[in-house]
């Protein structure tokens, strides 16, 4: 057995000080010495296997299995999710479906600033709210470069999209763990972090417009950008407060994009000079020719094919179903103990089978293969293909994820958590940074709920605070740190095809990661005083 211990070094804030290495290591190869990120986050890896055993006290052979266990997970469910997403990708590029869907997409708006709010915003809301864990940053991604997007530009607006709808991805499964480690109500935690999301996605949208075009951009689109977030923002906090957190971002994101297509503006053609200055190559091309409707239809019977079938998943027969192909077991050569002495959830995996978004877009893709009618042989090699191409990323999400376990089941992560519940009055302001934190290490929400909800709750007993709002703002707060999540960085590139160029694209996310986390970070201090009116 292996107990925690939160102060290794005799000081609580030493010891963080510390715990936090692993990550600032690869944070710097990734920003600073410019490594490619399968290297560092291998060498981050080892600095925390090597920090877990000589400091926190881990023995090796555990330490080694947990490692393990989070390159498992890596793989299952999150690289799972990926490979099939981009597969489908490839299965309309190979059948000329996916210049059918951006065809249609352009026929919306020819405007660069409009199909980001539609693509990136909207529909990558869409994807979140039924799948999550990378596919929105990835297929969101593959959209724009294909509607002529250069690579970096596209990848920073679908990671900056990713924002928002993340609190309620996967169904609500972020917010639905959150509750359950922390013992609160899903409806009190659904309804205070849809009183804060929202207020992100009222921004989000102009900072898209500000990303594509500027300034300039911004003025001339901002009518239709601020539309589109208020609709998103309003259907957000209904339904999160009064119908369901499950269908929080469904509903947001399809109100989303019919708001935008209704502003008048937003049907206008853009400049020359826009499409010029942010498409590549393919802005040359009109948009103007005529499509088949039944070549319309198969363009978007995969996208149709997703939002079915995990709307279909989640209903109660169904899932039940579903939950039942799920393999719990203890992982083995793990016996971890917090230092409350209680075991630490890291000693079982869960293998959901059927329950999972990777095995689900599977499924999307082979009746997409059968609709498209590639044949089996050439849907097979597709997926082979998919697999080469993310080689690089698959390694770096495994070699992350190991980094995170070892991390999370060493202490390092709870002993981060600790120091920063201490804060005192400072807390709510803190709060939602250790939310941050979380998911720039693990890349979920859920991951990062699961991880300091409770101590959330904890240290808001301690300093006076509703446990509420600290937990609520931990899963707020998280939602900031995905685009710069070593794996969501991986994601994007690999869809971008910017194999390597992870240091750069953290470069250019982080200062708006940052910026967004300080307005969360004042929107829960308010609320934790002069505003806490805006809770239920």
């Amino acid at each position: 057995m292996f107990v925690q211990e939160l102060a290794p070094l005799g000081s609580l804030a030493l010891s963080a000080l510390v715990a936090a290495l692993p990550l600032a290591t690869v944070l710097v190869l990734l920003g600073a010495v410019r490594l490619k990120a399968h290297v560092a986050g291998l060498i981050g890896l080892l600095v925390a296997a090597v920090l877990a055993v000589v400091v926190f006290g881990m023995p090796i052979g555990q330490t080694i299995s947990g490692a393990a266990q989070g390159a498992a997970f890596g793989l299952f469910p999150i690289m799972w999710i990926v490979v099939n997403a981009l597969w489908i990708y490839r299965l309309t590029v190979r059948t000329g479906h996916f210049d059918v869907l951006r065809r249609s997409f352009g026929r919306i708006s020819d405007d660069p600033r409009i199909q980001a709010l539609i693509i990136a915003f909207c529909f990558g809301g869409l994807m979140e709210a039924l799948a999550g864990f990378g596919a929105p940053v990835a297929i969101s991604t593959v959209m724009l470069v294909a509607l002529g997007f250069a690579p970096v530009k596209a990848a920073i607006v679908a990671l900056v999209a990713n924002t928002a709808p993340v609190a309620f991805g996967a169904m609500g499964t972020p917010v639905v763990t959150l509750a359950q480690v922390t013992g609160l109500p899903l409806e009190s935690v659904s309804s205070i972090v849809g009183r804060q999301t929202p207020l992100l996605a009222v921004v989000v949208p102009l900072l898209l417009v500000l990303i594509v075009d500027g300034w300039r951009g911004l003025r001339e689109t901002w009518i239709p950008a601020l539309t589109c977030g208020l609709a998103f923002g309003l259907v957000q906090f209904l339904a999160s407060n009064f119908v369901s957190a499950q269908l929080a971002d469904i509903g947001a994101a399809l109100a989303g994009v019919a708001a935008v297509m209704l502003v008048p503006s937003a049907r206008k053609p853009a400049r020359a000079e826009v499409r010029a200055a942010v498409l590549t190559g393919s802005a040359t091309e009109t948009f103007d020719g005529k499509d088949e409707r039944a070549d319309v239809v198969k363009a978007y019977a995969p996208y149709l094919l997703i939002i079915a079938i995990f709307s279909i998943g989640q209903l109660p027969p169904v899932k039940k179903l579903l939950d039942s192909a799920t393999w719990k077991f203890d992982w083995p050569f793990l016996d971890v103990v917090a230092p409350t002495g209680k075991p630490v959830s890291g000693n079982t995996f869960s293998l959901p089978l059927l329950n999972t978004g990777g095995t689900l877009v599977l499924l999307a893709g082979l009746i997409t293969a059968v609709v498209l009618k590639v044949k089996l042989k050439d849907t097979a090699r597709e997926w082979g293909a998919t697999v080469h191409e993310l080689r690089f990323a698959i390694l770096t999400v495994t070699s992350v994820l190991a980094l995170a376990y070892v991390m999370n089941l060493s202490g390092q992560t709870t002993t981060i958590g600790n120091l920063i519940a201490g804060a005192g009055g400072a807390l709510a302001f803190l709060s939602p940074i250790l939310g941050w934190f979380g998911v720039a290490v693990t890349g979920s929400d859920t991951s990062a709920n699961a991880l300091f909800g409770a101590l959330q709750v904890t240290a808001a007993n301690q300093a006076g605070f509703s446990p509420d709002l600290l937990a609520s703002a931990n899963s707020s707060g998280g939602v900031l740190g995905k685009m710069i999540s070593p794996q969501n960085l991986t994601i994007a590139c690999a869809a971008a095809q910017m194999n390597g160029q992870e240091g750069n694209l953290l470069r250019k996310v982080l200062p708006w990661s940052i910026g967004l986390l300080l307005v969360m970070c004042l929107i829960v201090a308010a609320q934790a005083s002069f505003l806490s009116g805006m809770l239920p």
